[in-house]
């Protein structure tokens, strides 16, 4: 690695490097955890509990299964479900059974379903009852071969579990009609796998464990080809970082954001597995009463999330009465995290929420803020190990500190490239290496990076850059303000304007007292010229508000009355 301007800064006791020949692949990691930790919990989810031992033994028959099935080492495998007790089995399952697995939004429509399970080529999937609709449309279009599904209370026991899935299918009327010849329910495959042996897949680093797609939001989804490699080095990456703050085998990590994002899946899932820890499963993060209710029965050490999660359990009564002793670390990603959100997480919590920076190309953690933090500093952080980040402008050349340009990584945690799409590859992933986040940024003379906004989601009034999370940032600090999405609005004479779509806390606040607000924040043209108040924003599964579906709901130029 060269040399980095930031190294003064770089916090104590953390390495500049990290040991990539620690473990051979994510399954190495797996198996010595399970190893470790056998008799720790490992997973819980609607108060069932799995033990270290028991993931190992279930996710060796569930591998078991596949091979048997004549799934050979490479082949995908898809996975679409919420956060279950049956994800993880499923997952370390495919891996240890030497295949790629595909995670898969249960929330996709028919169209992106089909899109996702042809441009992988997955020949199994897993899903949850819930969602076998959606499959069953498409199936006879794509190259699945055999399918597992499973019900929400399937691992949580009995009567328990049987309860549940009865409500769900019956009382709710939650699982859609489907039919699906020749599917496989999850614990007949479990059962049928013990019949069978896990036949060692010796992976090796540069083998692909996962196809990991994104940009479904701004084009066509593409498959990031994440190797054993790039996840093996974010998770060495992440430990080193958290470093002294983590304690082997104590740690409860609750899990909201899913398990198919990349924040999750390497964060919560694979991260704290390597930490012996005890891994909270929420299945309706959306329910927010719900989510309270369950932090209540746990002394959680550890929490990550995205700002709107965290914006909603801080307007969610009752949050602010439980029990935060225990906890040490708030891991806030996906979106910028607002300062009006950090500074009442810490005013509620106690603990300051750290910002963190990664993309899913990125596997994904390329910068954090120091866990010795107090207070929200606005940046994404510092480079974790091993990683170095630069600045560039339009003609690919370095900028200064302090000016803004497009961030780049460079990293052994940066993706192999898109799955069958050279071309896209060559956009982001240049023949050194550095990748292009597609990202504005900015470095300041410590090293730390701040993101600017989006490239796309720039708004251009009268030649001036405006970034969307500044106005945001301002807007959602008004106490009558709940969220906020800033976007551009089309102007006959300054070419665009910005607009602010809100949803309000107090309905007494009017488009003249926030524009008012504004003012005295912001500079002339910045300050939003249009004002809309709505119920709620657009946003994905994760949380990250949706500022293409902003425009096209919300892009005329004009206000609220």
């Amino acid at each position: 690695m060269t040399d980095k301007p930031w190294l003064q800064e770089y916090p104590e006791g953390i390495p500049q490097e990290i040991d990539l020949n620690e473990f051979s692949s994510v399954v190495d990691v797996f198996e010595k955890s399970c190893s470790t930790y056998a008799d720790k919990v490992a997973y819980v989810n609607f108060g069932a509990e799995l033990t270290y031992g028991q993931v190992d033994e279930m996710s060796a028959r569930f591998g078991a299964w596949l091979q048997s099935q004549g799934l050979e080492r490479g082949d995908r495998v898809a996975i679409m479900m919420p956060n279950v007790l049956q994800y993880p089995i499923a997952l370390f399952g495919a891996l240890r059974a030497g295949l790629v697995v595909v995670n898969t939004n249960p929330m996709y429509t028919a169209r992106e379903l089909k899109h996702q399970l042809n441009d992988s080529g997955a020949k199994a999937i897993v899903v949850l009852e819930n969602f076998a609709n959606v499959l069953e449309a498409v199936i006879d279009d794509t190259q699945v071969e055999h399918v597992v599904i499973t019900a929400i209370g399937d691992l949580v026991g009995f009567p328990k579990g049987a309860i549940m899935n009865f409500v769900l299918r019956h009382i709710k009327k939650m699982v859609p009609a489907y039919k699906l010849p020749g599917a496989v329910p999850f614990k007949q495959a479990l059962a049928r796998g013990s019949a069978s042996q896990l036949k060692a897949a010796n992976l090796n680093l540069d083998d692909t464990a996962f196809l990991q797609y994104t940009g479904g939001t701004t084009g066509v989804s593409k498959g990031a080809m994440l190797t054993h490699r790039n996840i093996v080095a974010n998770m060495q990456q992440s430990s080193a970082w958290l470093g002294d703050h983590i304690r082997y085998g104590e740690e409860t990590i609750i899990t909201a954001l899913p398990l198919y994002h990349i924040f999750a899946l390497t964060a919560n899932c694979l991260v704290f597995l390597k930490f012996g820890g005890r891994n909270v499963l929420i299945t309706n993060p959306r329910d927010m009463p719900g989510f309270v209710k369950e932090l209540s029965k746990e002394k959680f050490t550890a929490i990550t999330g995205v700002n709107t999660l965290f914006n909603g359990l801080l307007n969610t009564p009752g949050f602010a009465d439980l029990d935060f002793s225990n906890l040490r670390l708030t891991l806030g990603g996906g979106m910028a995290v607002q300062r009006a959100v950090a500074d009442k997480w810490k005013q509620v919590t106690g603990v300051p929420l750290i910002e963190a920076y990664g993309l899913t190309e990125t596997s994904p953690a390329a910068c954090i803020n120091p866990m010795n933090l107090t207070e929200y500093n606005g940046a994404i952080g510092l480079p974790v190990p091993s990683t170095q980040c630069k600045v560039i402008d339009e003609d690919g050349n370095d900028l200064p500190v302090g000016e803004p340009g497009e961030l780049c990584v460079y990293g052994p945690q940066v993706m192999k490239g898109y799955w069958q799409r050279p071309e896209e590859t060559a956009k982001v992933l240049g023949d050194d290496g550095w990748l292009k986040t597609g990202d504005m940024a900015k470095m300041d003379d410590k090293g730390y990076f701040y993101i600017v906004d989006r490239k796309k989601d720039m708004i251009l009034v009268s030649g001036f850059n405006v970034y969307p999370n500044e106005i945001e940032d301002v807007v959602a600090a008004h106490p009558k303000v709940v969220e906020v999405g800033a976007i551009g609005a089309p102007d006959e004479k300054s070419g665009e304007v910005v607009k602010v779509v809100v949803v309000r806390k107090d309905d007494s606040l009017s488009v003249k007292e926030l524009r008012e607000y504004c003012k005295q924040e912001l500079t002339g043209y910045k300050v939003p010229k249009y004002v809309e108040f709505v119920d709620e924003l657009p946003k994905t599964n994760v949380g990250k508000i949706l500022r293409r579906e902003l425009r096209d709901q919300y892009g005329e130029p004009k206000s609220s009355d």
